[in-house]
């Protein structure tokens, strides 16, 4: 269903008519086709696209001389500007002067513990965002976004509205109202005014302010493409908020409703955070890394809701879902402690998803705005392949009776039968582990450290949470049974990331250090050293590295008590420790062709040695996913028992990783930092080693009654000494030793992408060279490349294989690692180093590719990539956030069919988004 040249948009009223008849669950009767319109914007169109400058070169040198692009996020009363340099690090409480030259934490002072003990308190298992049906007829709630206001630290600023936040009562209220208002649209809401715009005139001593309600660009470049054939089907609220006390605001959104399964009553996590008053409630959890630790201020974190636990986003294939994000930070941009911007652009990683939703640097919003993400939730493929439907295994798993609407060869409601409603798209491409953040511009790595992160699980018809569907496309992954879909009982989210904080126990980072920031203290979900209680039975652990520039490197271990175990315990601690064995069965977002044992039956790596991956990853850099798959009733574990997850992976600096710690080494703490110097004020600092090497997370094993009917995933094994290739779980969409793939490879076009230092400032020390050009620092209006698409959108019947490129990802050297992320589309690992990839990427689509010195990333990377269904600005980057936000970081934009003209560049300010003429490189489109 697509909108031709020369045909006219649908008209307003039928665009309202059928939003209606979405909302109500109605057959959208008489609307096959001509939903949308592809054409460019029009010359009057603020986005209208331009015509390439004649002198590329001189334009590219000309960027160097223009104002920063995301400036007017940083302008101070009385028409001032301020700096990345001076205005968000003039509270730091370590300014360089001050600073250390320690390396845990980067140039800072050992984190104070306050008396805690390790795996003392429960973890904190996410809290769902809980999306509900968005229906045009539900009323909106009477209350608008709440205004700033004085109030008691730590969760306001008891002297100033501008750097302060709305009050916890009145954001709870805000979030409980039903429906949305101003109802979603298809065109940024450039009518309504920022609701905020009394006090922000007031901060910067002028008027008017013509802020308006949503910070999305205005115009059709920056309009939801495709929204009437993806009209969001789904949609929720949420802000990003300075730390406050849990209000229970989301309780009732909960899918288990504290009802069911292990969230149920007398399950194991009924109660949210260990206490007697969050009894099947979240309501009263204040932000704290531990209970002996400090409240943390809300200048000190920003997170999903300002609240804990973390968030988790539930969404299934097929059901378009609108997220309304709010920003509630402090007007004034220095009211951060001194780290992180207010400001935010939110990436979501890695969906298959339009540029305007994509969360692009310079597409940032204000404090008192919103920005409405569409995210279509489509399969990848869904204008060439499979586009009548008719393939099982790619379905939107749903409750009998639930109703989509799907574009297939009779468009329509179609009604769940059977646990599914099949839909478009290729299935090879369905995606499980994702997660979004902050992708301010110069600010992500402080934003993202500072809270802004959550996860999200997409669901499907090989992947639907519920462990009992046997409908042989389901892989029953651990999960449970108690709902149709989305079963969380065996199914954890994990993110594990370093931090740091001040003598006050208040959250610290270093914005001065532009390699790589490490903190002293891994945590799991925002707390230090916590335990969880799981059932003997099989999990699926969705373990994320949420650090700014710290790699991991995981094994599991289990107690065991005297000397029986494998490994040497602590001196005199009376117990030792033996492996524990696990398969990996999803590399980054994505469920891999084979479940991969990491139990010492496979040379993983070819290296000619079983052992040295027997219960121990692969290095995990920054914003790597990898999904396992543990029994807790296998390998000797009982009842009772004690596991740990340990973290090998040595750091000394935020360069990279130069070496891993021997398992027996750290369980035995042979290898263990100390704290030196620790009666002598201000000379404390860690000695023997790096802190966050050790033990980071704690299972209790506890009985388990019930059945456990997940699959196994020995029988998803490669091939393998002695045993035939098993099933395969998601088969990949190319394979590197195929010859009719390899001829495809061979007439894609080619481009190479090196990541270093070449060409660099001291203001901007990283670059990116593209096709073997100069060494540039990311300036949003510069385009990199351009992948075009090879056909707009598709009716039903038609087939094709989408635009195929060869992406090769070089490190520039100097000993750095960089873990590089490419958005929109996954990629396969055709050679890494030269060399065939491990077993681990072997069988995986990826979205972030490590390049470096460590023995499992190598100096390059070589990816097959394919780019379908929507186009506009995205971007390329290192993922240590450091050296992105230090211009490690580069735009590509995806073009229309036939498209000669550049895309403009949105510049965001307090009055509005006004757009700018882009720049290219002279291989943008054509690559090497």
């Amino acid at each position: 269903m697509k909108q031709r040249a020369g045909v006219s948009p649908l008209p307003r009223v039928a665009a309202l008519t059928y939003a209606l008849l979405i909302g109500l669950g109605l057959p959208a009767l008489g609307l096959a086709s001509s939903m949308d319109d592809e054409n460019p914007p029009p010359p009057t169109d603020p986005s209208a696209y331009r015509d390439p400058p004649e002198d590329e070169a001189a334009a590219n040198a000309e960027l160097a001389l223009e104002a920063e692009a995301n400036e007017g996020s940083l302008e101070l009363p009385n028409y001032t500007q301020g700096s990345k340099t001076t205005t968000t690090r003039a509270e730091n409480v370590l300014p360089p002067a001050q600073q250390t030259s320690y390396n845990y934490p980067t140039n800072g002072k050992p984190s104070p513990l306050f008396g805690a003990q390790p795996f003392t308190q429960q973890l904190l298992l996410f809290e769902e965002f809980g999306p509900t049906r968005l229906d045009p007829t539900t009323p909106a709630g009477e209350l608008s976004f709440p205004l700033p206001s004085k109030g008691e630290a730590p969760e306001q600023d008891p002297t100033s509205i501008a750097r302060s936040s709305p009050a916890g009562s009145a954001l709870d209220a805000f979030l409980r109202q039903p429906g949305l208002s101003p109802f979603p649209a298809q065109y940024a809401d450039v009518l309504d005014r920022n609701p905020w715009q009394r006090p922000i005139e007031d901060f910067l001593n002028r008027a008017p302010v013509g802020s308006p309600a949503e910070g999305r660009p205005p115009g059709k470049g920056w309009s939801h493409q495709r929204w009437n054939e993806f009209y969001p089907q789904a949609a929720y609220t949420t802000l990003q908020g300075g730390a406050r006390v849990n209000g229970g605001a989301r309780d009732s959104l909960q899918l288990h409703g504290y009802r069911l399964g292990e969230f149920g009553p007398g399950g194991l996590y009924h109660n949210s955070a260990g206490v007697a008053a969050t009894d099947g409630t979240t309501k009263g959890i204040a932000i704290r890394f531990h209970p002996k630790m400090p409240v943390q201020n809300h200048k000190s974190l920003w997170t999903f809701d300002g609240t804990l636990p973390p968030k988790l986003l539930m969404v299934r294939y097929g059901q378009p879902l609108l997220m309304r994000h709010y920003n509630a930070l402090p007007i004034d941009p220095a009211a951060n402690r001194g780290f992180g911007l207010h400001t935010i652009s939110t990436h979501e990683h890695n969906g298959h998803t339009p540029a305007e939703s994509d969360g692009y640097a310079n597409a940032f919003f204000f404090p008192g705005q919103f920005y409405d993400y569409r995210w279509p939730l489509q399969l990848a493929g869904y204008d060439s392949i499979n586009t009548d439907a008719s393939d099982p295994h790619a379905a939107f798993p749903c409750a009998e009776g639930e109703t989509l609407w799907v574009n297939d060869a009779q468009p329509g409601m179609k009604t769940c039968q059977n646990g599914k409603i099949q839909i478009r798209g290729d299935w090879r491409e369905t995606m499980s582990s994702h997660w979004f953040h902050d992708h301010m511009l110069d600010f992500t790595a402080q934003n993202v450290y500072k809270g802004n992160a959550a996860m999200m699980n997409y669901y499907s018809a090989v992947d639907r949470g519920n462990e009992a569907f046997d409908d042989g496309i389901n892989l029953r992954l651990p999960s449970g049974s108690a709902l149709p879909w989305g079963n969380r009982d065996y199914d954890v989210n994990l993110v594990i990331a370093d931090k740091a904080w001040d003598q006050d126990g208040q959250l610290w980072f270093n914005p001065f250090n532009t390699d790589g920031f490490i903190g002293d203290q891994l945590m799991v979900n925002w707390q230090w050293k916590p335990s969880l209680d799981v059932r003997a039975r099989s999990y699926r652990l969705r373990i994320l590295n949420g650090s700014v520039s710290r790699y991991l490197k995981l094994a599991l271990v289990r107690e065991v008590k005297g000397k029986g175990g494998e490994f040497a315990g602590p001196k005199d601690a009376g117990v030792s420790y033996a492996r524990v064995p696990f398969h990996l069965i999803g590399n980054d977002g994505n469920l891999m062709e084979h479940s991969v044992p990491f139990d010492g039956s496979m040379d993983l790596d070819g290296d000619g040695n079983r052992k040295d991956h027997f219960a121990i990853l692969p290095t995990q850099g920054v914003a790597e996913r990898y999904d396992l798959i543990v029994n807790f009733a296998k390998s000797g574990i009982q009842p009772g028992d004690k596991l740990f997850l340990v973290n090998l992976k040595e750091h000394q600096t935020g360069k990279g990783s130069k070496r891993d710690i021997e398992l027996a080494d750290v369980l035995s703490e042979k290898y263990k930092a100390v704290i030196k110097d620790a009666d002598r004020p201000g000379r404390a600092q860690w000695d023997k080693g790096d802190p966050a090497v050790g033990l980071i997370l704690q299972f209790n094993v506890k009985a388990y009654s019930g059945q456990d009917l997940s699959m196994d995933p020995v029988a998803y094994e490669p091939a393998k000494p002695g045993k035939a290739e098993g099933k395969r779980m998601i088969p990949l969409t190319l394979h590197r030793d195929n010859p009719t793939d390899q001829a495809k490879l061979a007439q894609a076009r080619h481009r190479s992408f090196v990541f270093g230092r070449s060409d660099g400032t001291d203001a901007a020390p990283w670059t990116v060279k593209a096709d073997g050009g100069f060494g540039y620092s990311m300036d949003p209006r510069r385009i990199s490349a351009s992948p075009q698409l090879a056909s707009g959108a598709t009716d039903a019947g038609f087939s094709g294989d989408g635009t195929l490129e060869v992406w090769k990802i070089q490190n520039g050297g100097n000993g750095w690692g960089h873990p590089v992320h490419v958005h929109f589309e996954e990629g396969v690992v055709l050679s890494r180093g030269g060399k065939a990839p491990p077993e681990w990427e072997k069988w995986a689509r990826k979205d972030v590719y490590r390049v470096g010195d460590e023995d499992d990333s190598l100096d390059n990377v070589e990816i097959a990539v394919r780019f379908r269904e929507f186009a506009g600005t995205y971007m390329e980057h290192c993922h240590n956030t450091q050296h992105e936000d230090n211009s490690m970081l580069l735009r590509w934009d995806l073009e229309h069919p036939g498209q000669f003209q550049l895309m403009p560049t949105p510049l965001p300010t307090w009055d509005g988004v006004s757009y700018v003429n882009s720049v290219a490189l002279p291989t943008f489109r054509s690559g090497q």
